[in-house]
């Protein structure tokens, strides 16, 4: 077991295993990610029976495991190989391996297949896309009851509440605390070249609700539980819509569609 373990690492998931060994025992997080899981799992059903779940960057696959071992059938997503192997020999290990289905994918791939799930689980990957509110769009159009949500954030709490339109002139209020705002990291963070962005709370919660979420709780902090809402039209539904299509390389799709069968964009 210790040379396997050995062979597949580095780890970045502690998991303890069967036999009573650790994966990842001197975590700089400490025991992670049992230590988030303990935050969250009083929150989400004991029984998972007949629930579908999107894991997505499941890493070694920590968190599949646990729903899995709920009752929850789990799609289990990453691009990074190395992980996946971890993923699958893990699931093995808890005898798992029948309830999780691993797949190599990016996230915007999800914008292609056509499953949704009743919970989509999708933790520590916002901050390393290059395209934030496209992964958020993507998201929401796959879960039919909730997501458990966490990101890296910007430091403070406090939430103002914008106005429904600001002139030019008002643009000063966007530097006032609680204002929602995102930082772009330029070079590295803790010496990671793909951490791109902190939003502040505020940020969070604007582009979750932006995006057909509503924020329901925080368990702890940085974590956000949400339900699937109708997004506010505003007059710019179909502008949306358009920008999503050709963003996920569906437009031309969408377009052909249309002109074989008229009725599609109103039936």
């Amino acid at each position: 077991m210790h040379d396997t373990v050995q062979q597949l690492g580095p780890w970045f998931h502690n998991l303890h295993l069967p036999d009573g060994s650790q994966t990842a025992p001197g975590h700089g997080l400490g025991d992670f990610p049992n230590n988030k899981w303990l935050q969250i799992e009083p929150h989400l059903p004991s029984d998972l029976s007949g629930w579908t779940v999107l894991d997505i960057g499941c890493n070694a696959g920590f968190y599949s495991v646990e729903l899995a071992r709920r009752g929850a059938e789990v799609t289990a997503i990453d691009h990074d190989p190395r992980y996946l192997r971890q993923a699958r020999w893990a699931a093995g290990q808890f005898g798992m391996e029948d309830r999780i289905q691993f797949r190599q994918m990016q996230i915007y791939d999800l914008a292609h297949t056509p499953e949704t799930y009743d919970l989509v689980w999708f933790m520590g990957v916002l901050y390393h896309l290059r395209y934030p509110m496209l992964g958020l769009d993507i998201v929401a159009r796959k879960a039919r009851r909730m997501m458990v949500f966490q990101t890296m954030t910007a430091p403070g709490d406090e939430v103002i509440e914008p106005p429904a339109d600001m002139d030019l002139g008002g643009r000063g209020r966007m530097n006032e605390p609680g204002w929602p705002a995102m930082a772009f990291i330029e070079r590295r963070l803790a010496n990671d070249p793909t951490n791109w962005w902190a939003p502040n709370h505020a940020c969070v919660e604007a582009m979750l609700r932006s995006c057909g979420w509503q924020p329901t709780s925080r368990p702890a902090h940085e974590i956000y539980l949400c339900e699937p809402k109708s997004i506010a039209d505003e007059g710019i539904g179909e502008l949306l819509e358009a920008e999503y299509l050709a963003a996920t390389g569906q437009s031309e799709i969408a377009s052909s569609n249309s002109h074989e069968n008229p009725r599609c964009a109103t039936d």
